[in-house]
């Protein structure tokens, strides 16, 4: 359709071309004929096109056309599937879907693989060692928000991590099909289903081990848990079960005799009948230190900070934090690292002795500091007295090479409070964080640390720390990561460590099913991060003797490595330099521990609970006809006819343009040969 202005303008077009046909070729002709009339039709043509091009008229064309509901298909990729012996299975399954023409002719089919994250194909492997399930629905979530998409997922329903599906499924707008891939029927199983025990340990001291025993079956039975170390038994238990007691807790302390790692097996004895024997029993380990970090906190008034210190230093269970005031301040000795909280004059006795003793020491400023003292005190820095106060924004700096640390999201940290004015620093420093003033940043100092003499020291010049390790917890529901943050402040200064071109970072043990990270930095001459760095690491497993190198790969401020692959055992790495006579050397060790092969059956109860929540409804993998027969028959999932209108301009029909030529060719041609030109 067009508007009325278009059809009075193509009215004119017409008419206006008329009148220069029949004027050319009519009245102004010495001698009329027929071909005349050819002509002048000919010229009339030529001229309206052009004018139509001209006035370029739009047409609105509608189509239609018919669109098929989408289809997914969810396969779970982990371990477990191949554990309950139901990988080939589900391969059938999958392949049966495939082939069926009248699934593919009703449904768009859209294949999907998941275990710990979605994958957009359907390589199934059944190699993956995590799965969460209640994310793999929350990423389909979004992805088909706004179509109609039932969803056919291939699971035993055992997640290993994430929030619980059953309940998260009420937020998942398709319908899901579950597909039980795993034995529906119980059979008798004694397990261990938890293990709780402190990453670390103090030399000459016991640490508790809390373990949860469960039971699946109808008779009475005995069997015993044990706890080995080497080949040496360290803890033995008799245990029960019923079919009313089904579950037990025993507590119990092991003794930490030796410092490092110390490794241990629980053993939950099988019954003479158990199908999976694999989830009774479980490695873990403790780490023997042999003292702890002691942090003294200096102050001469009482502020929030100092709690906020203290709970983060101590969430570190290695670390332990001691306040005191200035005049109480005697023997440093069993201290390794320093707090100064707002100096004033009451500090002069403990800054000759941190001088004496060498200690490592941070220096907290802010409004209640005599700056007038603390200038003369020291001579690595001095403060602008100005006897005014001002609120610091922070800024980070990823410059920053003393020690590995990421941006927290500083920006968003509420301000710290702290004396206005320029300040001055007069040693070698490295800068961690800039201050911001009213939006406006700047290259002043907020958070430096220095190292002269083998002696480290930080100065943070703003008091509010606890504000910012509130807002940690407001924004992430916890205070990892400012504790994180303060942590390795704490660990860079209580460390005799000097400092080198080339660090590494790793655990001293991983649990199998975690992830395996080493990170590395590393500096230039000038102790600046150098990003230009080719960095290597081989890692060799002491019981094999089998060595990779692996590439390590640039991650912000960090040289990076993935080594989740790895078997449990013992290794030792080094890392190095390429072109540089550089490496770091440590070693770590993999405990065994497969969280997929701690399963049994399948969890139908929640897989028919997400069926239910979600209007689906469960099958097992014998069922694929049945499965494909009800969703073609379900009237939810229909084709849908659609129109779709589009608008088309006729300066975009190529063929008008090849019209004309010809149209002016045919005259030209016609003319010539009658003899008119």
């Amino acid at each position: 359709m067009m508007q009325i202005e278009t059809i009075l303008l193509i009215i004119a077009a017409f008419i206006v071309a008329l009148i220069v046909s029949l004027y050319q070729y009519l009245y102004k002709a010495k001698r009329r004929g027929k071909r005349n009339l050819l002509f002048a039709f000919l010229r009339f043509l030529s001229v309206f096109s052009i004018l139509l091009l001209l006035i370029n008229p739009s047409f609105k064309k509608k189509t239609f056309y018919t669109q098929k509901p989408k289809l997914v298909i969810a396969a779970d990729n982990s371990n477990s599937i191949a554990h309950l012996e139901k990988d080939n299975e589900v391969k059938e399954f999958v392949k049966n879907l495939k082939e069926d023409e009248n699934l593919s002719d009703r449904f768009d089919i859209q294949y999907y693989s998941f275990s710990d994250e979605l994958k957009d194909s359907l390589s199934l492997s059944f190699d993956q060692k995590q799965t969460n399930i209640s994310k793999t629905l929350e990423d389909l979530n979004q992805v088909y928000k706004n179509s109609t998409a039932p969803t056919i997922l291939i699971t035993d329903g055992n997640q290993t991590y994430g929030r619980d599906y059953q309940y998260n499924s009420e937020q998942y707008k398709q319908s899901v099909y579950p597909i039980i891939a795993g034995d529906t029927i119980d059979v008798i199983d004694t397990k261990i289903q938890q293990l709780n025990v402190n990453r670390y340990a103090y030399l000459k001291n016991k640490f508790p081990v809390e373990v949860i025993l469960t039971y699946s079956g109808l008779e009475n039975v005995n069997t015993t848990f044990q706890v080995t170390s080497g080949n040496a038994s360290v803890y033995t238990q008799e245990v029960s079960f019923s079919k009313e007691k089904n579950s037990t807790v025993i507590n119990f302390t092991l003794p930490a005799n030796t410092a490092g790692i110390a490794k241990y097996m629980a053993r939950l004895l099988p019954l003479s009948n158990e199908k999976n024997k694999i989830n009774n029993r479980k490695s873990f380990a403790v780490e023997v230190i042999d003292q702890k970090t002691n942090v003294l906190i200096i102050s001469d008034i009482v502020h929030p900070d100092l709690g906020a210190m203290k709970k983060s230093i101590e969430s570190n269970e290695r670390r332990s934090v001691t306040i005191v005031r200035p005049e109480e301040v005697n023997n440093l000795d069993e201290y390794q690292m320093i707090i100064l909280y707002q100096p004033n004059t009451r500090f002069r006795a403990a800054y000759e002795k941190i001088s004496s003793q060498r200690k490592n020491y941070l220096t907290v400023t802010g409004a209640k500091t005599d700056w007038v003292f603390l200038n003369r005190v020291q001579n690595k820095y001095t403060q602008e007295i100005t006897r005014q106060t001002e609120y610091y924004i922070p800024r980070y700096n990823s410059n920053y090479g003393a020690f590995l640390f990421d941006d927290i999201g500083f920006a968003g940290y509420p301000p710290l409070i702290g004396v206005f004015g320029e300040v001055n620093v007069n040693s070698n420093y490295d800068l961690l964080l800039y201050r911001s003033v009213n939006n406006i940043e700047t290259e002043e100092p907020l958070l430096v640390s220095m190292e002269q003499g083998g002696v480290r020291e930080a100065v943070l010049f703003g008091e509010g720390l606890w504000r910012w390790r509130a807002h940690s917890y407001l924004d992430n529901q916890n205070f990892e990561n400012f504790d994180e943050f303060f942590g390795k402040l704490v660990q860079y200064l209580t460390s005799t460590k000097r400092k080198s071109r080339l660090n590494t970072i790793s655990d001293p043990f991983y649990y199998g099913n975690a992830n395996i990270k080493i990170r590395a930095e590393y500096f230039t001459k000038n102790y600046e991060f150098d990003r230009r760095g080719n960095l290597r690491i081989a890692v060799k497993n002491k019981d094999t003797e089998a060595t990779q190198t692996i590439p390590m790969l640039l991650r912000n401020n960090s040289y990076e490595v993935d080594l989740s692959n790895l078997n449990a055992g013992n290794y030792d790495y080094t890392v190095t330099v390429v072109g540089e006579n550089i490496s770091r050397s440590g070693s770590f060790t993999v405990l065994e521990y497969d969280v997929e092969q701690q399963f049994l059956n399948a969890d139908v109860t929640k897989l028919k609970q997400l069926a239910t929540n979600t209007k689906g409804k469960t099958f097992t993998l014998d069922q694929n006809q049945i499965l494909v027969e009800g969703l073609i028959q379900d009237s939810r999932y229909q084709p849908i006819q659609k129109s779709k209108e589009n608008v088309v301009s006729l300066i975009d029909w190529k063929y008008l343009l090849m019209i004309i030529i010809i149209l002016l060719g045919i005259e030209w041609f016609a003319r010539k040969y009658n003899g008119l030109i």
